[in-house]
């Protein structure tokens, strides 16, 4: 990787870096790549393409986007080269998807996999970024872009013991790739967000017996998922023109919007036709596309979370697990909302065990399983930990990255989490990111959708530089400031902010509260990214 010179190792000079080979790594690369012909390295921890798509692989693990929208959108070719199986497909094809992309594109050349990008240093003296990896390889490129994902840095290391336990104890964020046998096996999962939810419907029906530990009910909304034949796959690839027009306009980045009229100007039959017609489709459209005014006004979020409850209950039946499984104290659509397929049902099964931890938390993990904070034990063969993600930030502090004067991005987003649009950080110039903080991301958008923009945005502010002879760009600390004020008036007009939740950053002890995904809307914040190249980038420093 490094070349020699009477012995001592040369840094590979290179015209850019990519970290990450998911959605956003791959599109970066073939952007740099192809379309402008950069000397471009990609870097991933992991042994083959996917992002999340690659470590995400335990059991139920798949799309809740629809699988004709998370696509590429800028190659018909490649977008027609592929046929889908179902609505919402699961892990097992989405990776074999990508790799379809990595080898049609023929990325993989470029790509440098089982390597971790340790520390990346920019060098004020050469205007260049100076980066390590763990195989003790140094790189010298001008651009620097992280596609590190928004939920990529998984908090594995969460109970005291964990390493005492005899059992199988494994992270949903690092499944091993061999899976496990869960026959006949006493399993845990702890946790019920939306991989939580996967993991429970799928292996409640295959293991011995299942103790689910829930802290923080969840709302739900059921998966339609139908198989797709021929004639789908026809309908849906003759949609190509529409989805390229629509999905990038949209509020979420999906075929569907907030399109059924004020809630103040419908009586209430009018409203709850409009609601049980879209809960019927399966999808996440009641919470994307439904009413916008639940995210402001308390009492249409009431209603709505009404609704869902009613729905829940209804299911449910058992008034105990409806206590412990329904949220009351938070309203439908703060939180993110999973798509399920029986999952309330499963903790009807006999073999299910439902243990609540929400006022008597796990103390710590034991030799022989889980020991909670009044003493009570749970023998366990397979402990599953669905405790999710340093979410947004995680990834980016996990790499030692250090800016202009030394700065470390570590130590300031420690203090509070800032960027410029969610693309750059002031302080760290020709650093570009995607799936960062405070651009939109993370089921507030359909990530194919945000995650195509951005890399777009870098790629066309990269080009700008080299059709100008310039050599840096960065955020003034003022555009940086302007940026993060304006998303924190939007953020604050909503009820999202004032809930405790991983977009908040609430799941991590000590991290700065803030909504981590920009939520004026995708098409919104598209014409503000479009507006500052349009004007050739007021408020970066350029040279």
């Amino acid at each position: 990787m490094s070349g020699t010179t009477n012995g001592a190792r040369q840094p590979e000079r290179l015209d850019a870096v990519v970290i990450g080979t998911g959605v956003a790594g791959l599109y970066q690369l073939y952007k740099l790549r192809d379309e402008q012909g950069l000397k471009v390295k990609a870097v991933d921890t992991a042994t083959g393409v996917g992002g999340t798509w690659y470590w995400n692989r335990y059991p139920g693990a798949r799309f809740d986007s629809e699988a004709y929208i998370y696509q590429y959108l800028f190659s018909e070719k490649l977008y027609k080269g592929w046929s889908w199986s179902e609505r919402f497909p699961g892990q097992p094809e989405i990776e074999k998807w990508l790799n379809y992309v990595a080898d049609t594109l023929d990325l993989r050349k470029d790509i440098r996999f089982s390597t971790t990008v340790t520390s990346a240093v920019f060098n004020e003296a050469t205007q260049r970024w100076t980066i390590t990896t763990d195989k003790g390889d140094t790189i010298d490129a001008q651009f620097l872009i992280t596609c590190c994902g928004m939920l990529s840095a998984p908090l594995t290391s969460v109970f005291p013991g964990q390493e005492t336990f005899k059992g199988t104890l494994v992270h949903t964020g690092r499944y091993p790739k061999e899976k496990l046998d869960l026959a006949g096996k006493r399993v845990a999962v702890v946790g019920n967000g939306a991989t939580g939810i996967q993991v429970i419907q799928t292996i409640a029906g295959e293991v011995g017996s299942l103790k689910v530990f829930v802290r923080t009910p969840q709302y739900i909304i059921p998966m339609k998922n139908p198989k797709y034949g021929p004639k789908e796959v026809e309908g849906y690839k003759a949609r190509f023109e529409e989805f390229r027009k629509v999905l990038p306009h949209s509020f979420t980045g999906f075929e569907y919007d907030f399109t059924n009229g004020a809630w103040k100007d419908l009586t209430p039959d009018q409203r709850h036709a409009v609601l049980e017609k879209i809960w019927d489709e399966g999808s996440l459209r009641l919470w994307l596309a439904s009413f916008v005014e639940m995210f402001f006004e308390e009492d249409v979020s009431e209603e709505i979370s009404e609704f869902v409850r009613k729905k829940m209950r209804a299911r449910l039946k058992d008034p105990k697990l409806c206590e412990a499984l329904i949220p009351t104290d938070y309203g439908f659509g703060t939180h993110r909302v999973p798509l399920e397929t029986n999952y309330l049902e499963a903790f009807l099964q006999p073999n299910v065990e439902l243990v609540s931890v929400k006022n008597n938390p796990i103390k710590r993990i034991t030799p022989q399983g889980i020991e909670l904070t009044d003493g009570t034990s749970h023998a366990l063969d397979v402990v599953i930990l669905a405790t999710g993600f340093d979410a947004g930030s995680g990834a980016l502090t996990r790499i030692d990255i250090r800016g202009r004067d030394g700065r470390s991005l570590k130590d300031e987003w420690s203090r509070d989490i800032r960027t410029t649009m969610g693309l750059q950080v002031h302080g760290y110039p020709n650093l570009f990111t995607t799936g960062a903080p405070l651009a939109p991301s993370t089921a507030l958008c359909n990530m194919t959708t945000c995650l195509q923009q951005q890399v777009e945005w870098i790629s066309d502010c990269i080009a700008y530089l080299k059709k100008n002879q310039l050599n840096v760009i960065e955020p003034t600390k003022a555009t940086q400031d302007a940026w993060v004020a304006h998303h924190d008036e939007v953020a604050n007009t909503t009820l999202v902010t004032k809930t405790h939740s991983w977009y908040m950053g609430s799941n991590v002890e000590g991290k700065p509260r803030r909504l981590l995904s920009y939520i004026g809307g995708v098409g919104t914040y598209r014409q503000k990214c479009d507006e500052v190249a349009s004007s050739a980038y007021p408020g970066f420093a350029k040279q």
